[in-house]
């Protein structure tokens, strides 16, 4: 046996009796993906679902603090920088590990335990059964570093309930448990002291029979009772209008939820919102992820995802100047740029779906 490589530390892969369980291991990064991780989990999954000895497959991530924050932001604004491709061919093999997560013949368990954002959505809320514990705070923050909802996130928050997933992409606001299992991210709330037993049990027994015992009522949730105003504010047709509704309501919470987008990229607000308006139109999850490649293929040129990731990540300044800096300036021609075609060579092009896989847990 060679000695460990990069990616062999980082995810680490192990079969304890018929449960293969992935774990990703950078807990001083939030477990964050890189290219290789992803390229690893990729790998092994393929074997596994030729592997008859593995009946169910599930995916944790490493420490206390999170599943996963997401990718490699500071790569990803060291290559936008440069002008490289090395984002774009990350997210082109992160999406097509998405679509094969959602695809997957086996159970795929996510403990989507802490800190679950970005890259760290697509990797668990795409999965056969998505668990949460009182330490979840799950998230799609992508318009505060100038970027797009990606992953497979804006065919998700599209599906959820009213406008809550309209909501949760513009704000990047993170939700806990009983709020995850409310918009359709999550499926069963599992206390965070019951996780062990819980995987000493799928090793061992079916899904459905290691889960019952563990099961539990997530703690009270935000979301229900702001739902007529959300979906009141978040129906309306462009960003300018919500702010607008939102200012209007006299809800303590919608001010808040203004504020929070006045300090957004307003070009990220608009694509994000044309982003989810068309994935409600689009039909599979391989479809969404063709569109959200060509977005965020778009924003690596962007100004506004290398200064958000400046401001956010490198020099944590928390101060941000967009260009265009307002919403006025962000033109209907700059919001189609980031849905044009790729050249024919550089389009994501998934497997067609005819029908969803069943998969028996």
């Amino acid at each position: 046996m060679g000695a460990a490589t990069e990616e062999d530390r980082h995810v680490l892969v192990r079969v304890e009796g018929h449960c293969g369980h992935l774990v990703l291991n950078r807990p001083g990064a939030l477990n964050a993906l890189s290219h290789p991780m992803v390229l690893r989990i990729e790998e092994t999954l393929a074997a596994w679902e030729e592997d008859p000895a593995v009946r169910t497959v599930v995916i944790s991530g490493a420490g206390e603090r999170g599943l996963c924050a997401g990718g490699d932001i500071r790569s990803i604004h060291a290559d936008a920088r440069a002008g490289g491709t090395a984002s774009a061919e990350f997210w082109r093999d992160e999406y097509r590990l998405n679509a094969r997560i959602a695809r997957y013949p086996k159970p795929y368990v996510a403990l989507m335990d802490g800190i679950v954002m970005g890259g760290g959505v697509g990797i668990s809320a795409h999965g056969t059964v998505r668990i949460v514990t009182e330490r979840s705070r799950v998230a799609m923050p992508e318009t505060g570093i100038g970027f797009v909802p990606d992953v497979g996130g804006t065919y998700l928050l599209a599906l959820a309930p009213g406008e809550l997933g309209t909501h949760l992409a513009l704000t990047g606001a993170p939700v806990g448990a009983a709020d995850a299992l409310l918009c359709g991210l999550a499926d069963h709330f599992v206390p965070a002291d019951r996780q062990d037993r819980l995987l000493a049990d799928l090793a061992r027994a079916p899904v459905h029979d290691a889960l019952a015992p563990h099961v539990a009522e997530a703690p009270p949730g935000r979301l229900a009772a702001r739902r007529e105003w959300i979906d009141h504010c978040y129906a309306a047709d462009t960003v300018e209008e919500i702010l607008s509704r939102l200012l209007a309501s006299g809800e303590p919470e919608a001010k808040e939820a203004a504020d929070t987008l006045a300090a957004k990229s307003p070009t990220a607000l608009k694509v994000t919102l044309a982003a989810l308006r068309r994935a409600r139109g689009l039909g599979p999850l391989e479809r969404v992820l063709e569109q959200e490649y060509r977005v965020s293929c778009a924003a690596l040129s962007s100004p506004d995802l290398v200064e958000g990731i400046r401001a956010q990540v490198i020099d944590k300044d928390r101060d941000p100047h967009w260009s265009p800096a307002t919403l006025a300036e962000v033109s209907r021609a700059d919001v189609a740029r980031y849905f044009a075609p790729l050249d024919a060579d550089r389009e994501l092009r998934l497997a067609p779906v005819d029908s969803p896989q069943e998969v028996p847990w």
